[in-house]
């Protein structure tokens, strides 16, 4: 419930290099890490998928979109949209919004969380995000709009009055 709207499966996939400081889930970094994905897994995401009270699935990890995930994360969505077509699609990366819009598997995401997390902005009282630099955008209305690069936010609520935070030179906001 804290990975999207109402009740969800949640799929974690191994790989990330964003390597943010202290992310929720350093284990998952290693793509070579986890569990292998086959199709008892994948079957076992669809029966839950077929509940009435499940909303959909949430993509997180790692990042969907590391090059280890993004053809099997874009191939396993293209499935669930077309034999689930009224569950929504979550997903997370630590990638912004600006530099995938234009990404394929795009047109099959309802809502995505974007940009890295940063110790210092984090803030726990945030909506499904771990830090205010990061944006729960609405995807599909993003792409219709004239100029999709600017994201209009799945939820509006403190993104208006958002500065970021200064950080000092040495730190990128990811890597140590």
């Amino acid at each position: 419930m804290r990975n999207g709207d109402g009740l969800r499966v949640v799929l974690w996939v191994a790989g990330c290099g964003h390597c943010c400081k202290n992310c929720q889930n350093p284990v998952t970094w290693d793509p070579d890490g986890g569990l292998a994905f086959d199709d008892a897994a994948k079957e076992e995401i669809f029966e839950q998928l077929e509940k009435s009270y499940i909303s959909g699935i949430t993509f997180s990890g790692g990042d969907p979109l590391h090059p280890a995930n993004s053809a099997g994360v874009r191939k396993l969505m293209e499935e669930i949209r077309e034999k689930f077509p009224g569950k929504t699609i979550w997903l997370y990366t630590g990638d912004s919004w600006e530099d995938i819009l234009n990404y394929p598997v795009m047109k099959y995401v309802d809502v995505l969380v974007d940009g890295e997390f940063h110790e210092e902005e984090k803030d726990v009282k945030l909506l499904w995000k771990g830090s205010a630099n990061q944006r729960v955008i609405d995807v599909q209305k993003s792409l219709a709009q004239a100029d999709p690069r600017k994201p209009v936010l799945h939820c509006g609520d403190y993104a208006e009055s958002y500065e970021p935070v200064e950080k000092p030179e040495h730190v990128c906001g990811c890597c140590d």
